[in-house]
């Protein structure tokens, strides 16, 4: 413990005529005595610890930012040690050796520590005999009292004090605890110390608050604050403690002090006080000068901060300003960034010291990176600069134009281009306006601002290859939401054209842009009604293995494969499809709406064909509707909510359900079929057969699913015979998927049962439930009708529909056993995996089947095993058919 120190205390051998410092003026006592802690101070154990562990070691630096907390973090530790420690705190009036010394030694013998008159005491102020020095190493080696001496503010104590105090340091033992406190790197030779174990330090990423502690501080201050709360505050204070210490008093004055901490301006603030009078104005003018202009940019090296000031002291200045921790951080490679509040409070000072000059400095910088290639960087200057021609030439001549819609930071682009002004001087301006607005749907806009820049290619010849490729892209884009499957085509072929023309090394780096074009073409051939088409064109792009830069495209075709399998009848690759789109999106955190909702859609359809009706609608209201989607996004929506009305009876709202407005050049096949059959099926759900059969009177029966369609309302009507016809005429009826596949069989069985055959009947019945059971599709045999369910209470179809098309039969003379209960609810994925369990499937096939590592197929075996209450893969699918699971 400090022991509180008097003037009138005698020591022995205390030396004589020592109550004064060289100066002659006596000791000022205040130096001496431990800084006395706030009643809001929170002592944070973690930091305690530490300093605790540290201390063993012969010196120990805690080295910090103004107002990291510093001195009273040690001040509470040393008040709570056993072992005596002494105090100083060093200012300008000491910063001297032979002030310096004398304070040193005056601090030891106010802890009880005796200085014999034969050490020696320093007579001239400004220096220090090295002979007083080897004393005071001698007596402190000797001493045996194991004093610990802490020495604050040491940053301010002449640079010649450093080695003086190495010295002392090497020479007076073990015994002999040193903590310097201090805001820059003290000169010593910490690397020898570093190297021998004899060094611990402790800096500002430690000293910085938790969001935890942040909280508890913030209770000591009478605040309750949420931890979410907290730790914004944290995270825009980088937990610095006088900062959170200066908002929680501001916050106090404020009615609603949760809000305060999330908005307040930090350039009108105490913090801001607090940082101009410690930090910045402590700084020479050239130093202020180019901490003001450097605020605008969020990172920077030495050669942009000359840019910005026009100067070239920069490199000198940034690591002065680091080295004393003046709240400029190192980001390694020459790059440093200002601490986010700093910059704030120096941005408004910019703003009130030098108006109008901001904006130039943001074209500066945008000048510097286009030179140095940082793109991302002189976009988000150029635009806040507002020089949207040379942002928008810089952006189209590198092709970077494709990031306005894959980029992971694709939504920051289009919002910071979301100010640009309408006025065009070149096609680069209507390029990017053009790509703004078409990532964001609007068509119209979108159209208008590519006809410009079209105007501008046709009119001048000279543009360079990157902006009619840029053009190419857009246009393609544009026949995509438009749903014109011969402007895309034509697009894609000018684009593979222009792609000679251009730098390879453009092209590599932007592999993103024939990525986009084969979604692009991909999806209106699809929905022009060329499945094979449109599939050949967006594998091609989900087999590119491009990384994060063609991961929105790979995304986009994924889930467009997934709505062919669904309207291929192959429902179980469709949310294989979607498990892959879904990995792309978790592996490179992409916005969960970049497939424009279409996976949820399609697993959606999925769920209503397994006759999981509520599963299906709360898919659909996780995917609300754009104003203005994508159009197959759009009919996708349409056609499964309306799948999901006629399943629950509301054949009306269904029919309804179908009549979607879009902006389209081409008529869809498939949606017109698909429209047509949800219309057709109302018929019949409300008995009239004529009516269905009417419907589809002409309609194209090249795609099975709507020959199926028209020999349902065929057999509805009681043509028997043409139904079979139709079926018989179905196009690839061989390589059709199980859900239209089961919906044939289930006709045929109804024709045969209608003829009497009951043969047939059952082996066709037979073919469907084998077939339908795979892949849990309940919704086709729903839809039958009534004849089917005499049919399946007798063996053996009872057994091929038990437990998953119809309740396993437990009356009287089944097995006498319990149902049992499913506690815990399985997830879509481990429903996945349980299925391909029951296909006798590897672990390493499985993987591979749902596009994800053995580990995380590993891990879903593992809480199968657990939920279902069983320790192997057989009895987990055992356990899942009597639960009705498979």
């Amino acid at each position: 413990m400090v022991r509180a120190v008097t003037p009138d205390d005698e020591t022995p051998g205390h030396p004589a005529g020592r109550d004064i410092d060289p100066l002659g003026d006596p000791f000022l006592r205040t130096r001496f005595v431990l800084p006395a802690r706030p009643v809001t101070f929170l002592r944070r154990e973690r930091l305690a610890e530490h300093l605790e562990r540290a201390l063993p070691a012969p010196l120990v630096m805690v080295n910090g930012a103004a107002g990291a907390g510093k001195t009273l973090f040690v001040a509470d530790c040393a008040a709570h040690r056993e072992r005596p420690v002494a105090w100083l705190t060093v200012d300008d009036a000491v910063h001297e050796p032979g002030m310096f010394w004398a304070y040193l030694i005056e601090a030891l013998h106010s802890t009880a520590v005796p200085m014999p008159a034969d050490v020696g005491f320093p007579s001239d102020a400004r220096q220090v005999d090295r002979t007083l020095l080897t004393r005071l190493a001698a007596r402190l080696s000797s001493d045996g009292t194991g004093v610990t001496m802490v020495i604050d503010e040491y940053d301010k104590a002449a640079p010649e004090v450093s080695e003086q105090l190495a010295f002392v340091r090497e020479h007076a033992g073990p015994d002999f605890g040193l903590v310097l406190v201090t805001r820059t790197e003290p000169l010593l030779p910490l690397h020898r110390y570093r190297a021998s174990g004899e060094l611990a330090e402790i800096r500002d990423a430690e000293l910085a608050f938790t969001p935890r502690e942040a909280v508890t501080l913030l209770e000591l201050h009478g605040l309750r604050v949420s931890l979410a709360a907290a730790g914004a505050l944290v995270d825009r204070t980088r937990g610095w403690a006088a900062g959170l210490r200066l908002c929680a008093l501001a916050a106090r004055q404020s009615p609603d002090p949760e809000r305060y901490l999330k908005e307040f301006e930090a350039g009108h603030s105490t913090v801001a006080d607090f940082l101009l009078a410690e930090v910045l104005q402590r700084q020479p003018g050239n130093t202020q000068d180019l901490l003001l202009r450097v605020s605008v940019c969020e990172r920077f090296c030495a050669d942009l901060a000359d840019a910005l000031t026009g100067r070239q002291d920069a490199a000198r200045i940034l690591a002065e300003l680091h080295h004393v921790n003046a709240f400029v951080e190192d980001l390694g490679h020459s790059w440093y960034r200002l601490h986010p509040l700093f910059r704030e409070i120096l941005r408004v000072h910019l703003r009130e010291r030098s108006p109008g000059l901001e904006p130039e400095l943001h074209r500066r910088a945008a000048r510097w990176l286009r030179r140095s290639g940082a793109l991302p960087d002189m976009v988000v200057h150029g635009a806040a600069g507002g020089d949207w021609e040379f942002t928008s030439r810089a952006l189209v001549d590198d092709l970077a134009i494709g990031q306005l819609f894959t980029g992971l930071r694709s939504e920051d682009l289009t919002r910071l281009f979301a100010g640009m002004e309408s006025a065009s001087t070149g096609p680069e301006t209507d390029l990017v306006q053009a790509a703004r607005d078409l990532s964001r749907h609007d068509l119209d806009r979108g159209l208008t601002h590519l006809r410009h820049a079209r105007e501008h290619l046709d009119a001048e010849r000279t543009h360079p290859p990157a902006v009619r490729l840029s053009c190419a892209l857009l246009e393609a884009l544009a026949a995509r939401l438009s749903g014109s499957p011969h402007r895309a085509e034509q697009a894609v072929r000018a684009a593979g054209e222009l792609q000679r023309e251009v730098p390879v090394h453009l092209l590599d780096r932007h592999r993103e842009l024939p990525a986009l074009l084969l979604t692009h073409v991909g999806s209106t051939r699809l929905w022009a009604g060329r499945l094979d088409d449109a599939r050949a064109a967006l594998t091609k792009v989900t087999g590119d293995r491009g990384g994060a830069s063609t991961a929105v495209p790979r995304q986009e075709s994924l889930v467009h494969l997934a709505l062919i399998d669904y309207l291929d009848g192959w429902p179980d690759r469709a949310r294989n499809h979607v498990s892959a789109a879904r990995a792309e999106t978790e592996r490179f955190s992409l916005p969960e709406d970049a497939d424009s909702g279409l996976g949820g859609l399609v697993l959606a359809a999925v769920a209503v064909e397994r006759d999981e009706l509520d599963e299906a609608q709360t898919l659909l209201d996780r995917t609300p509707a754009r104003e203005t989607p994508d159009p197959v996004a759009a009919a996708g929506r349409s056609l499964v909510t309306a799948r999901l009305l006629l399943a629950r009876g509301r054949a009306r709202a269904a029919m309804a359900a179908t009549a979607t407005d879009l902006p389209t050049d081409v008529a869809s096949p498939w949606v017109a079929g698909h429209a047509a059959l949800v219309e057709s099926s109302a018929h019949l759900a409300e008995g009239r057969p004529e009516a269905a059969a009417e419907v589809l009177r002409g309609l194209d029966a090249e795609q099975p699913v709507c020959a199926v369609g028209v020999a349902r309302a065929r057999l509805a009507a009681g043509d028997s015979s043409t139904a079979l016809e139709v079926l018989d005429a179905m196009p690839g009826a061989q390589h059709v998927g199980p859900a239209v596949r089961v919906r044939a069989t289930l006709l045929r069985a109804q024709a045969a049962h209608a003829a009497g055959d009951e043969s047939a009947t059952h082996r066709l019945l037979a073919e469907a439930l084998l077939t339908g059971r795979r892949d849990t599709l309940r919704r086709a045999f729903r839809e039958t009708g009534p004849w089917m369910a005499p049919l399946l209470a007798r063996t053996p179809l009872r057994e091929l529909a038990a437990g998953w098309l119809v309740p396993r039969d437990t009356g009287p003379g089944a097995e006498a056993e319990a149902a049992p209960v499913l506690v815990e609810r399985l997830s879509e994925r481990e429903c996945d995996v349980l299925v391909r369990l029951a296909r006798m499937m590897s672990t390493e096939e499985i993987a591979a089947d749902l596009f994800v590592s053995v580990n995380t197929v590993k891990t879903h075996i593992k809480n199968l095993h657990r939920k279902l209450a069983v320790n192997r893969r057989t009895d987990a699918v055992r356990q899942a058919r009597r639960l009705g699971l498979l």
